[in-house]
């Protein structure tokens, strides 16, 4: 009995410090969004005077850009996720349900390229986007994104197909259904959570990309929010606090209520890969 006390005690002293560890930044980046003259960790004093002011500034200052740097953001991050999770549904299909001389080789093949670190490629990205004349456009995010991002939604889909029984597809087949319609009517319904799961993640890691984003745009056109907030910069040179947490929290809080809207199909996808089917 006392094991099992102490077990409990220590279960929820571990949640409660992890959920303390986890939520206390993004606590801090709100008080410091609503307070005036913020500064940050840069004192040893702030006076906590509740302002929106903060949240008008960021919205209605055209100077800062940030409605542009959120729509890019969007858009972008929008845009590759569709082109990823179609791609890698269509890859981790192939993989999972058809057999052919490699197809082992490939998953592996791309989860090695994709343990090559940004910086390592950055520089020859950059020169290949330039003489393509793609410098400040949506087109010198877009694909190196999905290149980046195609990994992962591969691995996480082709873990989760590989636990639908197969005898679905076969008896699509012998209905009359090819291989694209036995994917689109049989294989994607079943897989929603993976999907969602996949989307999200994506959609997630483009949005907050920042080192192709800071490399590849040059001003308000095509540069993403991550890159346009780091840039903010107040009068005289100082760093506008408020304004940066403000950017942030509106930023983050559209991605806060997408991962606890689709949390079941999050969970789910990502588990049921570890999972052995019946």
């Amino acid at each position: 009995m006392n094991e099992r006390r102490l077990k409990k005690t220590l279960l929820v002293i571990g949640t409660i410090t992890m959920a303390f560890v986890c939520l206390f930044p993004f606590g801090w980046m709100i008080i410091i969004s609503f307070t005036k003259d913020a500064a940050f960790l840069g004192s040893p004093y702030i006076h906590f005077t509740l302002t929106v002011n903060n949240y008008l500034t960021v919205i209605s200052d055209p100077t800062l850009h940030f409605l542009a740097y959120f729509k890019n953001s969007v858009i972008i991050a929008t845009m590759v996720t569709l082109v990823t999770v179609s791609i890698s549904a269509l890859g981790a299909y192939t993989v999972s349900r058809i057999r052919f001389r490699g197809r082992l080789t490939m998953p592996i093949f791309v989860l090695g390229v994709s343990m090559f670190p940004q910086i390592s490629l950055v520089g020859y990205l950059f020169r290949f986007i330039e003489r393509l004349g793609w410098i400040n456009t949506y087109k010198a995010l877009f694909f190196p994104y999905v290149a980046w991002t195609l990994p992962l939604a591969l691995w996480i889909l082709l873990s989760y197909f590989a636990q639908l029984p197969k005898d679905l597809d076969e008896a699509a087949l012998i209905d009359g259904a090819s291989r694209i319609q036995t994917l689109y009517k049989v294989v994607l319904p079943l897989s929603a959570p993976a999907l969602f799961s996949t989307a999200l993640l994506v959609f997630i890691a483009a949005f907050n990309e920042f080192m192709f984003a800071l490399l590849f745009t040059t001003d308000y056109r095509a540069r993403t929010v991550p890159v346009g907030i780091a840039l903010f910069q107040g009068v005289h040179g100082q760093v506008p606090w408020g304004n940066i947490m403000a950017a942030s929290a509106i930023s983050t809080i559209p991605l806060v209520i997408l991962a606890l809207i689709f949390q079941r199909y999050v969970v789910s996808g990502l588990t049921a890969g570890a999972l052995k089917g019946e």
